[in-house]
């Protein structure tokens, strides 16, 4: 018997009754008990930092969407630099991935800066 059939066991001997159904509402209230949440924003403009650097200090992690924002003026240096400053008060991490995400974390979480398949 190889590792993979000690774990999957063997497939012909399979039913419905080893499967378990999972109900979407069950999944939603286990959702509620995490600690910390990853938020997903986007960013037209100065005024929508503000959600992300409140989801930071209560602790969570946000993934912004700049690809709205124009690289030629300074508003994305600016944005970057403001919440490069709100995860150095947090002691929390911040990476720019490509040109168009920013991944910015809360105390006790770093942002490996290597692909997990390099």
């Amino acid at each position: 018997m190889g590792l993979m059939s000690k774990i999957l066991g063997d497939r012909g001997e399979r039913s419905t009754e080893d499967y378990v159904e999972l109900d979407v509402d069950d999944l939603a209230d286990a959702r509620g008990e995490a600690g910390v949440q990853v938020h997903i924003a986007e960013v037209n403009d100065q005024q929508d930092v503000i959600a992300i650097k409140d989801a930071i200090y209560d602790g969570d992690m946000v993934i912004a969407d700049i690809t709205r924002l124009r690289t030629e003026d300074r508003t994305v240096e600016r944005i970057t630099d403001e919440l490069s400053q709100v995860a150095r008060e947090v002691s929390g991490d911040i990476v720019q991935k490509g040109d168009d995400q920013l991944i910015i974390t809360p105390t006790g979480f770093g942002v490996s800066r290597r692909k997990l398949n390099e």
